[in-house]
C-alpha cells in the first residue's frame, strides 16, 4: 500500500480540503485527513506531499500520437512519457496515423502497443470516415467493439452534409461521441493563419473565422436532429463559444474543448514564432481569446485539451505556407492553465476540473476522480514552483512549441499511474 500524505486535496465534485490520500492494489481505497495518524498503516510507503495539490491525473481528450506510421514526429512510447511528465494519465489520440485508425486491425495494434510500451493509459479514437477521406463511413460498431471511444477526422472536417448526418445517426445508435473538427475548407481555404490585420500586414493567407462557427452551426443542426453526442474540438472563436452556449440552452447534447494556446496567445503571436505559433484552427484575435476563457470560467467549454501535435523541426522549417499546423503541449499545459488562475480568470477548482473529471465525463471514461474505488491515476503538483520552458529537457520527442523560453508557475511533482510512480520530478530524484 502507498500514502500521499500532508497534501492539499482537490477532487472535483467529491473533496476538497487537507487529506491523505491512500492506495492499494492500484485503486483509491481512502481520501480523508488523518490517515497518515494511523498506527496500523506506519509501514506504507509514503510520499510525501506537504505544501503540494494532489489531483486526479488529467485527462486528455485531443492529443496526436503519431504511431503507427509517423514514429520520426512521435510515438506511443514518448508521447506518453511526456503525458505523464505534464499530469496528465490518461490520453486519448486521434486517428490520423498511417494507416488511418478506420478499422479494427489499426485499432487492435494500437492498443497491444500501448501494453508495452505506454506510460499512461491511452484510448483510441476512430475515424468517422474510411480514411478520413469524407467518402465513406466507417463501421462504428466495430471501431467501438475493438476499444474506440469516439469518432472523429480531426484535421481533416467532414464537408459534406448528408455523410455527416448519416455519421451522427450511426453515432447516435451506439451512444458514441462524434469529436468535431469545425472547419469549413471552403473558407478556410489554403491559408496558414487567421484572417485579420496581422495576415494582411505580413503578406500571409488568412483563415478566417466563419470558417470555424459555420460549420459548428451546420453540426449543432445536425444533432439536434440526430440526438448524437457532438463534441465540439478546440474551439477558437467567440461566436462558436456563443453557439455552444446556446445549443447547451437549448438542450442539444453538445460539450467543447478549448487548447492552452488558444486562450494564451492571439495572432499577434505569429510574426514572432512563425511556424511554431501555426495550428488548426489557428491563434485567433483577443476578443476570441477573452470569449474562450469567459466559456471555460462559465461551463460553456467543457474541458482543457492539448491537441499534442508533434513534427519533426525541419517539417516546421519550411517556412508559414507548407509548414505543417500544430504544437506540442502535453508538457506546458498545466503551466499555462495555472496561469489563467493566478490572473483571475478561472478559479482552481474550475481549472482542475476542466483536466479532469468533466474531460472523464465528456466521453464517459472512469477516469478522473479520487473517490474510493477509482483507479489511482494521481498527479501531484507544486503550484508555487516557477520553471522555464526549455523544449531540449521535454519527453516529447518533437519540439514545435511557441513558449521556449517562457517563465511558467505551476509544476507536476510526481505522477501514479494506477499507484505506480510513473514520473517524478528530476529535481526531487
Amino acid at each position: 500500500m502507498m500514502l500521499v500524505h500532508g497534501g492539499r486535496v482537490l477532487d472535483p465534485g467529491h473533496y476538497v480540503g487537507e487529506a491523505d490520500v491512500l492506495i492499494g492494489e492500484g485503486r483509491v481505497m481512502a481520501v480523508q485527513a488523518g490517515l497518515a495518524k494511523r498506527t496500523d498503516l506506519r509501514h506504507v510507503t509514503r510520499i510525501d506531499a506537504e505544501g503540494l495539490l494532489v489531483v486526479p491525473g488529467f485527462v486528455d481528450l485531443h492529443a496526436h500520437l503519431r504511431e503507427p506510421g509517423f514514429e520520426y514526429k512521435e510515438t506511443i512510447a514518448t508521447g506518453t512519457a511526456a503525458a505523464v511528465a505534464g499530469g496528465f494519465t490518461t490520453v486519448c489520440c486521434m486517428p490520423n496515423t498511417n494507416p488511418v485508425n478506420d478499422d479494427i486491425a489499426v485499432t487492435a495494434w494500437i492498443i497491444e502497443r500501448t501494453k508495452t510500451t505506454a506510460s499512461a493509459h491511452v484510448h483510441p479514437i476512430g475515424a468517422i470516415t474510411l480514411g478520413s477521406a469524407g467518402r465513406e463511413l466507417a463501421d462504428f460498431r466495430a471501431l467501438k467493439q475493438a476499444g474506440c471511444v469516439a469518432v472523429s477526422d480531426d484535421g481533416r472536417p467532414v464537408m459534406g452534409e448528408e455523410i455527416m448526418r448519416r455519421a451522427m445517426q450511426s453515432a447516435a445508435e451506439l451512444d458514441m461521441p462524434v469529436i468535431d473538427h469545425c472547419e469549413d475548407t471552403r473558407s478556410s481555404g489554403c491559408g496558414c493563419m487567421n484572417d485579420g490585420p496581422v495576415s494582411r500586414a505580413m503578406g500571409w493567407r488568412g483563415m478566417p473565422g466563419d470558417a470555424e462557427y459555420r460549420m459548428i452551426a451546420r453540426d449543432i443542426r445536425l444533432a439536434r436532429d440526430t440526438g448524437v453526442r457532438l463534441h465540439i474540438a478546440h474551439l477558437s472563436t467567440a461566436d462558436g463559444v456563443e453557439m455552444v452556449r446556446k445549443a447547451k440552452m437549448d438542450g442539444v447534447r453538445i460539450t467543447a474543448e478549448v487548447s492552452p494556446h488558444h486562450f494564451t496567445l492571439t495572432d499577434d503571436a505569429v510574426p514572432t514564432y512563425g511556424a511554431n505559433a501555426k495550428m488548426n484552427p489557428p491563434l485567433r484575435r483577443e476578443r476570441d481569446r477573452a470569449a474562450v476563457i469567459e466559456g471555460l470560467a462559465d461551463g460553456t467549454i467543457d474541458a482543457i485539451a492539448t491537441d499534442h501535435a508533434p513534427h519533426a523541426e525541419y517539417e516546421k522549417q519550411w517556412g508559414m505556407d507548407w509548414a505543417p499546423f500544430g504544437v506540442i503541449g502535453l508538457e506546458t499545459a498545466l503551466g499555462l492553465t495555472l496561469g489563467l488562475v493566478q490572473q483571475g480568470r478561472v478559479t482552481l477548482q474550475r481549472a482542475m476540473t476542466c483536466l479532469t473529471s468533466a474531460p472523464a465525463a465528456v466521453l464517459g471514461l472512469p477516469r478522473g476522480t479520487l473517490e474510493p474505488g477509482a483507479a489511482a491515476d494521481v498527479t501531484v503538483i507544486d503550484p508555487e514552483a516557477s520553471w522555464t520552458v526549455d523544449p531540449e529537457r521535454f519527453r516529447s520527442k518533437s519540439r514545435n512549441t511557441p513558449f521556449a523560453g517562457w517563465v511558467l508557475k505551476g509544476q507536476v511533482v510526481r505522477t501514479l499511474v494506477a499507484g505506480m510512480t510513473v514520473y517524478q520530478r528530476p529535481e526531487t530524484l
